[in-house]
């Protein structure tokens, strides 16, 4: 009997963790699924990562985009020494100063460490006065070492400018722009592919052929027609701006491809039907009635349309197209990637390569994440 009575209980809990499964909202079923799949969760923490590193880039980096070392021409990356050349031990990590000498064999010039010169790492130092979002002034720093000492965590480039410092400088312009280009992306593609799928006739013919203009472009000669009409030497607020234009121009028309089948197919439904007998507006059938039904899949192709943003944003300021020096995104810093020479001598200047591949693996990988977590049910 007592047997029989576990069985039972057992039963009925399982069926209260499914009547309170079922009973949880879309939103809530999603994300729970998300969080059981491994490869999206650590993507979240990696692009969590690489935002705070983009909002917090000044404290972070170590000098500004304008400073330069002339006698520190493409350093290799510093080596951080826990045990000095007399083979004593230190808690708190140094660098050894540099000095320049020529390669006896191919007349380079190549630095090396000075080990009568030794530089404690420090936190919370004060350098390059900077503002934090643009307003707040200040002049601290995460870590640094006291002058005359020299830290270049990935070494410098052929205008001795820290890479480090420029990389995480140049985050805020390359993990920013695609967001506010998805964003603006998402409300044409919206909005147009919406108008194109609810109304039907003439005013989907014209939202189709303009669609298909745009798609009909080679993208690097769109890319390069655009950015033609970017006026020389503009300041870098309004070079973002112009950029994020581009971008977003190019990139909503997927979207509203989408949008216009999925309209479509549920604007004869029965409850569009009644809305439409009950006076309701078509602003509100289309923003309150239609758009929710998908706005999952929505989530999942903005999130998967910003790896498209940052590699397009990377191959314009790559191709000297987009943000140009001195103002920094990854794309200005895999320039000097072009020459052979470089990559072969300097191969830490691939080095923001990585980040974007780090950057754009996350995002696919959230993006898988969350196009399993669109049905929850399953």
């Amino acid at each position: 009997m007592k047997k029989n009575s576990g069985l039972w209980s057992r039963l009925f809990s399982v069926k209260r963790e499914e009547d309170t499964y079922y009973a949880e909202s879309h939103i809530r079923l999603m994300f729970r699924k998300l969080m059981r799949h491994k490869l999206a969760r650590i993507s979240l923490i990696v692009l969590a990562l690489m935002y705070l590193l983009a909002l917090f880039g000044n404290f972070v980096a170590p000098q500004g985009l304008d400073n330069y070392d002339s006698e520190q021409l493409n350093s290799r990356p510093s080596k951080l020494h826990f045990v000095d050349a007399d083979g004593n031990f230190h808690l708190r990590p140094f660098v050894y100063g540099l000095k320049s000498e020529r390669d006896p064999v191919t007349l380079r010039k190549r630095f090396v460490e000075d080990p009568s010169e030794r530089y404690p790492l420090k936190f919370f130092v004060t350098g390059t006065e900077y503002k934090f979002l643009g307003l707040i002034p200040g002049n601290l720093h995460l870590f640094g070492v006291e002058s005359p000492g020299r830290l270049f965590i990935f070494g410098t480039d052929d205008m001795g400018r820290d890479l480090f410092s420029r990389i995480v400088l140049g985050s805020q312009i390359s993990l920013t722009i695609p967001l506010v280009g998805v964003a603006i992306s998402f409300v044409l593609g919206l909005l147009l592919g919406g108008i194109s799928g609810y109304f039907g006739g003439i005013v989907d013919s014209i939202v189709q052929r303009v669609i298909e203009i745009i798609r009909s472009f080679p993208t690097l000669p769109l890319w390069m027609a655009l950015s033609a009409a970017i006026p020389a030497r503009i300041p870098v607020v309004q070079m973002f701006f112009y950029i994020t234009i581009i971008m977003a121009f190019i990139e909503w028309t997927g979207l509203a491809r989408v949008v216009r089948s999925r309209f479509i197919s549920l604007r004869n439904e029965d409850y569009v039907m009644a809305a439409k007998i009950s006076g309701v507006s078509n602003a509100r059938i289309i923003f309150v009635h239609l758009v929710p039904g998908f706005m999952s899949y929505l989530v999942v192709a903005m999130t998967l349309a910003v790896p498209a943003m940052i590699i397009g944003e990377t191959a314009i300021s790559f191709l000297g197209l987009g943000i140009r020096s001195p103002a920094a995104s990854w794309g200005v810093l895999m320039q000097e990637a072009q020459k052979m020479e470089n990559v072969a001598l300097y191969p830490w200047k691939l080095i923001p390569l990585g980040f974007v591949i780090s950057t754009v693996l996350a995002f696919n990988f959230l993006g898988d994440g969350l196009r399993d977590a669109a049905d929850p049910y399953k």
